[in-house]
């Protein structure tokens, strides 16, 4: 269920918005290797989700009907949840078809696999295992030929389309079933290889014109601070591609000078970010309830079911859910790919503002549907491929070096983002990553298997 809430005076709609069994699974996994100092923290306290501010556990009790208790339970589970999906990612291979979270109080890891005789070693895990017809693989390969089509013909009728994990399909929105036959044909896929939806919901980008409080494009328009980043030593801001091109000045909440975009992605992707000038200072904080600060200490990406709260200079700070990663947007203004689509609402001016999985840093507002009076839905550009591709590093509560730049090494290096899967070398020893994140200083693979696993 989809708790939802009223806010008063708001705008009611959005406008352009274990164990080891014989199943093949590698010795490594009880290989890790421990300190001579004593045993490596758990994935919770590597995350610090065993540490969790005040703001965020009274949004979690408001948004999601949760116990102190339960919310404090809810994010320590989700931390270690992530590290046994991805160790069981790395295992299965080509047979894995996605991990998520199922429940609200108690929480049970879920585990797709296309065969039968993973089902023990996924047991082992603590999870529960479900066997499926498709890999994640092959709906991936299917998303990406809708993702072609969609630059061939128009998708303002069947606007939205991606991977249900939970499902084990690829759905397509649409408020026509005939523009979504038409959709789906273009792309060369039969009508059984997608699920089609009809909905009267059209996402649309909140445009209306540290994370959360609001700027100023060139006087006109507002947006919301995302998360503070830094490039060598330039500090700044990320946000939403649609609130700014290159070259835009924004002012801040006071109206002060601030900055100026210094690159700026949409459609496609949706996203930016602008360097500061004094005396605008990079910090690790997200405004959360009441102002409050919550310090974000990572981008350690979130399982689908996850809780997520975000902020927003006009509705604050709401939660929710996690429902889909890589979710493809038709909005009037153009497509944009790879978004992750949430249950918390949001309304015009929230966009750029930063999505908060426990301390772990998610995404910024991209656009949706709905409002926080009545609820809706939102999707947020990932936060990773945001400092991927610009550069950047994130600020956060740790110290860490700046992102490198240039091509990308096989040995581990603080700054860089790794995907889950992604193989490295560390004190001459070979790791895999567990979960998509940032690297930073003091996570290195010999300190933190809630992130790497030794292979």
């Amino acid at each position: 269920m989809v708790h939802r809430h009223a806010v008063a005076g708001r705008r009611v709609a959005l406008t352009a918005l274990g164990a080891l069994v014989a199943t093949g699974i590698p010795a490594a996994w009880a290989a890790e290797p421990t300190p001579a100092a004593g045993p490596l923290p758990s994935a919770a306290q590597t995350l610090g989700a065993d540490r969790p501010s005040a703001p965020v556990l009274r949004a979690l009790e408001r948004d999601l009907g949760l116990t102190p208790a339960q919310a404090s339970r809810r994010l320590v589970n989700e931390a270690e949840a992530g590290t046994r999906a991805g160790r069981l990612r790395n295992a299965l291979g080509v047979r894995f078809a996605g991990a998520w979270l199922r429940g609200t109080t108690s929480q049970e890891l879920m585990v797709a696999t296309t065969d039968a005789a993973d089902v023990p070693a996924i047991k082992a895990q603590g999870a529960k295992a479900t066997v499926v017809k498709t890999t994640l693989r092959d709906l991936r390969a299917v998303k990406r030929k809708l993702d072609v089509a969609s630059a061939r013909v128009s998708t303002s009728d069947a606007p939205l389309w991606y991977v249900d994990i939970p499902a084990n399909r690829v759905v397509v929105e649409t408020v026509d079933k005939a523009a979504a036959a038409a959709f789906v044909k273009a792309a060369g896929l039969g009508a059984k290889s997608v699920s089609v939806k009809v909905t009267a919901n059209r996402p649309r980008l909140l445009e209306d014109l540290t994370g959360g409080d609001a700027y100023y494009i060139d006087g006109t328009a507002r947006c919301s601070i995302g998360f503070s980043v830094t490039k060598g030593e330039q500090e700044g801001f990320a946000s939403a591609g649609h609130c700014g091109k290159p070259g835009a000045r924004t002012t801040g909440y006071n109206q002060a000078a601030q900055g100026t975009f210094q690159a700026s992605t949409f459609p496609g992707k949706d996203m930016s970010w602008v360097a500061v000038v004094d005396p605008w200072k990079a910090t690790p904080n997200v405004k959360g309830e009441g102002g409050q600060p919550v310090a974000i200490t990572g981008s350690v990406q979130a399982l689908v079911g996850a809780a997520i709260c975000r902020s927003g200079s006009t509705t604050g700070w709401h939660c929710g859910k996690v429902e889909q990663h890589d979710t493809s947007v038709s909005y009037a203004e153009g497509r944009v790919d790879g978004l992750t689509r949430t249950t918390v609402c949001a309304e015009p001016g929230d966009s750029g503002g930063p999505y908060v999985s426990g301390v772990q840093a998610q995404g910024v507002t991209s656009g949706g549907s709905g409002d926080c009076k009545t609820g809706g839905t939102t999707f947020y550009q990932p936060i990773n491929a945001l400092l991927s591709d610009f550069g950047l590093t994130l600020k956060t509560a740790v110290a860490q070096s700046p992102a490198p730049q240039g091509n990308a090494a096989q040995t581990w290096t603080p700054g860089r983002v790794y995907e889950a899967g992604v193989t490295v070398t560390h004190a001459g020893v070979r790791y895999q990553c567990l979960q998509t994140h940032q690297a930073q200083g003091p996570w290195s693979p010999t300190a933190t298997p809630a992130l790497w696993q030794r292979v």
